[in-house]
């Protein structure tokens, strides 16, 4: 049903600590429930989570396991600005719409915040970002894009060569300073999401591959690998980078990214342990773990030969280590976790989510894009939304577009 990439490779700074557990449900044989949904990541997660709590019988299968698929490679930076920079999205999709994708994502992270706080989830921190000048911005571009932000309603600094130098120690020619983004551990938090919908009556089996589906006017009929039959009234594919056959998406692409993290060093980091990005291709972010070390990543190519994309670990690790040293000297960039992951994109940088074309009540939330988190909540809003019968406002800013 849905295309098998090999989603990672190396070992993520996530993988430290054991693998949080998260009870699990036997499949033995034919099963019901008002909503299955594929996939155990942080997508379908969220999504469980949500549908759980509007009251509906959710059962989750993955065919892997909870928590292993390319959620573990992600590096989890929180942000509420979208990759697409605010000025080229409104000449891409208009301003209204542009500024409506911006605000979205932002209501989005707060409503995320909110609900790690409110139901205990898991450990966060709120970190400013540092969006820097590169070939793609310019200094004056990026004194523009400020500008377009700041009308539209987003608290933003921009900060010339010096002051830049000044506060955050890099030499750069500028930077765009946001506010109020948050730093999580990926695995930890989608686990917990998936426990307090277990905990809410939600069944989790796996491993269960999904071999075939029918999708008829009132009801989705799935078949497992196994031979097992299971009955539903929809169908939600949260199946991250692996997209269902015949349903890529227009303006999908699958690239390889590759990451790593550094020995830990709490006293030589960089001011305010802010977010750093680059409006460079390619492209290369920064973020910082609560026990020091630096996570540094970026290097994407476009193509997802897990094979090629494995053999440059080495390469790619040695470019981010020069990255990362040309950007703070003083940093020690020896390197005690490096990974490989495939992950998805977008023209513009938006994800997918809604209904599939041609396949009724079977719903996809697909979260392309550096902002995959943030997007996996308002995916799991606008299907929660659909499901219930009351829409979502939004929703046609992320519809398939075939």
């Amino acid at each position: 049903m849905t295309k098998k990439r090999d989603l990672r490779t190396g070992r993520s700074v996530w993988q430290e600590k054991r693998a949080p557990s998260v009870p699990g449900w036997q499949l033995t044989g034919d099963a019901s429930a008002d909503v299955v949904v594929i996939g155990a990541g942080i997508s379908g997660a969220m999504v469980a989570d949500m549908l759980s709590e509007a009251g509906l019988d959710v059962l989750i299968v993955d065919r892997r396991g909870p928590v292993r698929g390319s959620t573990v490679a992600s590096t989890a930076l929180l942000q509420y600005e979208i990759d697409q920079p605010l000025t080229k999205l409104s000449r891409q999709i208009g301003e209204e719409a542009a500024i409506r994708a911006w605000r979205r994502s932002r209501l989005a992270l707060d409503g995320l915040c909110a609900r790690i706080r409110a139901l205990s989830l898991a450990p966060m921190r709120q970190r400013d970002s540092l969006y820097l000048a590169g070939n793609l911005l310019d200094a004056e571009a990026l004194s523009r894009e400020g500008e377009a932000r700041r009308l539209a309603g987003f608290e933003t600094a921009f900060l010339d060569a010096a002051a830049l130098e000044e506060r955050f120690g890099i030499r750069r020619r500028a930077a765009l300073l946001g506010y109020d983004n948050v730093e999580v551990d990926p695995r930890a938090l989608a686990a917990a999401f998936l426990r307090i919908a277990i905990a809410r009556g939600a069944r989790l089996a796996s491993p269960v591959e999904i071999v075939d589906i029918d999708a008829r006017p009132r009801s989705v009929v799935l078949r497992t690998k196994a031979g097992a039959r299971i009955s539903s009234r929809h169908v939600v594919f949260c199946t991250g980078y692996e997209i269902p056959f015949g349903h890529e998406p227009k303006g999908h692409q699958a690239i390889s990214t590759w990451a790593i993290a550094t020995v830990p060093q709490p006293r030589r980091l960089w001011p305010e342990r802010c977010f750093i990005w680059e409006a460079s291709e390619p492209y290369l972010y920064l973020r910082t773990t609560p026990d020091g070390r630096v996570i540094c990543g970026g290097e994407d190519e476009d193509f997802v030969d897990e094979e090629a994309r494995d053999r440059l670990i080495a390469a790619k690790t040695g470019t981010l280590q020069k990255k990362l040293a040309g950007l703070f000297p003083e940093l020690d960039t020896e390197v005690d976790f490096a990974w490989a992951g495939t992950f998805g994109a977008s023209t513009t940088g938006l994800p997918t989510i809604g209904e599939m074309p041609g396949r009724k009540n079977c719903w996809a939330v697909m979260g392309f894009g550096g902002n995959g988190i943030t997007y996996s909540r308002i995916g799991a809003e606008i299907v929660r939304a659909g499901l219930t019968g009351k829409g979502d406002p939004d929703a046609e800013l992320y519809a398939y577009r075939a």
